[in-house]
């Protein structure tokens, strides 16, 4: 804990590539304090391939914390889970592997027991306001009115439902997470662009703001209220996590 007792939170992004990582402070309030977002790229020789690359990637992360973090009284880690939609099943087998030796190297050096969220609620409960009705299909096709009004009345709210399909969701939760902390000194490469390592510092990010909400709200679900239809458009309200937030969907 830190000296005015609130809880120190390490928020964990893993891939074979990058670890995201975030330290945040739980303070009760909406955001807590984000005092620190960063990443480790564990960069081995190219000659070690496979299960031992790995090992050399877990060393690289346990001196980094051991050297940096050690001294940290951490009282919480939230680590995102590994998405596992990957048709390879080597692919899903490695990022499971790695997974559980960082969770490991964790509790090595921390003495906490990591939590779990999934990509999906760490986005939903970190910022809930992506809840929306899906106007647009997968093709580009827009629903046709009738859709739309069962889809309202079905509740059937889900993530980037007002974005199309082929947006880049990694880019719309940096956006967001910009919007709620304006100061992050992202890393940027020799063109002044964003290196795409942020991307795993900012889901560490995430996964530490949604496993908070939805801690404290306990997997409530969202709701469609106040429903209105226009000629032109439906106005609809969705209530989540104690907030309401004003929807249209314009024909």
């Amino acid at each position: 804990m830190d000296k005015n007792g609130n809880e120190i939170w390490l928020g964990l992004d893993v891939s074979t590539n990058c670890i995201g990582m975030c330290l945040f402070i739980n303070d009760g309030t909406e955001d807590g304090q984000l005092v620190k977002l960063t990443q480790i790229v564990p960069k081995v020789n190219s000659k070690i391939k496979g299960i031992h690359s790995l090992f050399e990637k877990k060393k690289i992360f346990k001196n980094v914390m051991l050297e940096e973090w050690a001294d940290v009284k951490i009282d919480r880690v939230i680590i995102e889970e590994p998405l596992l939609r990957s048709n390879n099943i080597n692919t899903v087998s490695t990022l499971l592997r790695f997974n559980g030796m960082i969770s490991d190297c964790v509790y090595e050096i921390f003495n906490v027991v990591p939590d779990f969220i999934s990509s999906y609620d760490a986005r939903l409960y970190s910022f809930p306001e992506l809840l929306a009705i899906r106007k647009v299909a997968k093709d580009g096709t827009v629903y046709d009115r009738k859709k739309i009004i069962k889809a309202i009345k079905d509740n059937n709210l889900v993530l980037f439902g007002s974005y199309q399909f082929d947006i880049d969701k990694k880019v719309v939760m940096m956006d967001k997470v910009n919007s709620k902390y304006p100061n992050i000194d992202w890393k940027l490469d020799k063109n002044e662009e964003i290196k795409k390592e942020n991307f795993d510092a900012c889901d560490s990010l995430v996964a530490v703001l949604g496993f908070k909400n939805k801690l404290k709200y306990n997997n409530v679900k969202g709701e469609i209220v106040d429903v209105e239809e226009l000629d032109d458009k439906i106005k609809y309200t969705v209530n989540f996590l104690d907030k309401t937030y004003k929807k249209q969907i314009i024909f």
